[in-house]
């Protein structure tokens, strides 16, 4: 018979309860677990910032398209007799090719991208235009008067403003509950200019 209650093996229930460690004690596989903990949030955190950064080189891309076609009509190197929303829309697309997808020039209300160019008796005129998102869509506004988009610059010297809505595509789902203000879960990129034509011939 062992002594002091020890089993016939030699060991105590002391000594058995240390001869291994506990499961929260065992430390085995902690980084592969800490790793899966963080993975996600880390790769949320990536798409977020990719989109992000996506989506502002596009708005910075046709904000650049929309001051270059305004300074081609304020100079008069594209005037009112040949100037159309199709060829306003394909001087922007042009530029905004490598951002965009092919069906940038459509027309029709589900187009991505929208143009709005007209002439404005002075720049107090000019300054109550505006715009409103309701149920998704984007409406024009002058005013308190909801208008629909046109192409119509004027003369020379005439006071004139464009205006460019494009419909982003948030590709990462679970950006476009923050980031997406249009339908079909787009975000909406705008670009303005106001100014008054130089004095050119008009053709």
């Amino acid at each position: 018979m062992s002594k002091g209650g020890t089993s016939g093996n030699g060991m105590d229930g002391e000594a058995r309860a240390k001869s291994g460690p506990g499961f929260f004690s065992d430390r085995r596989g902690s980084t592969a677990m800490e790793f899966a903990m963080l993975a996600i949030p880390f790769a949320l955190l990536v798409f977020a910032i990719l989109e992000s950064c996506i989506s502002f080189a596009g708005q910075e891309v046709m904000a650049n398209a929309t001051d270059d076609v305004a300074r081609q009509l304020r100079t008069g190197q594209l005037q009112k007799t040949n100037v159309t929303e199709a060829s306003i829309k394909q001087l922007i697309c042009n530029q905004l090719q490598i951002m965009v997808s092919n069906n940038c020039t459509d027309t029709g209300p589900n187009a991505p991208l929208l143009v709005d160019l007209r002439e404005y008796s002075s720049f107090a005129d000019a300054a109550t235009a505006g715009f409103k998102i309701v149920d998704g869509d984007i409406v024009l506004t002058q005013g308190t008067t909801s208008t629909t988009p046109t192409v119509s610059p004027g003369l020379a010297e005439s006071i004139n403003m464009l205006r460019v809505f494009y419909k982003w595509p948030v590709m990462t789902d679970f950006m476009a509950k923050s980031m997406a203000n249009l339908k079909n879960g787009n975000t909406l990129h705008f670009a303005s200019v106001t100014w008054q034509n130089e004095p050119f011939n008009d053709n």
